[in-house]
């Protein structure tokens, strides 16, 4: 994970690394990330998500669910 020692938003030093269960909803979906890891800053709000932080959300996310699906039916296709 990437070291960020202020916030890119406010300026602020008291950014955190936290690891807690992260939720969104896309078109009304709800979902959980469960233990992500990323930055947050308690002054602003601001979020901040490495690669692999992206990676478990886009897992995980209903967003994203066409795209996975797309990506498996073409490796099947090239499996034949």
């Amino acid at each position: 994970m990437i070291k960020i020692t202020f916030c890119p938003t406010c300026g602020s030093s008291n950014i955190k690394k936290v690891r807690k269960d992260w939720s969104d909803n896309f078109r009304g979906q709800q979902y959980i990330v469960p233990s992500l890891e990323f930055y947050e800053c308690p002054d602003c709000g601001e979020k901040i998500y490495d690669r692999e932080a992206m990676r478990k959300i886009e897992a995980i996310s209903p967003a994203y669910s066409k795209k996975r699906e797309k990506k498996v039916e073409l490796m099947l296709e090239e499996q034949e």
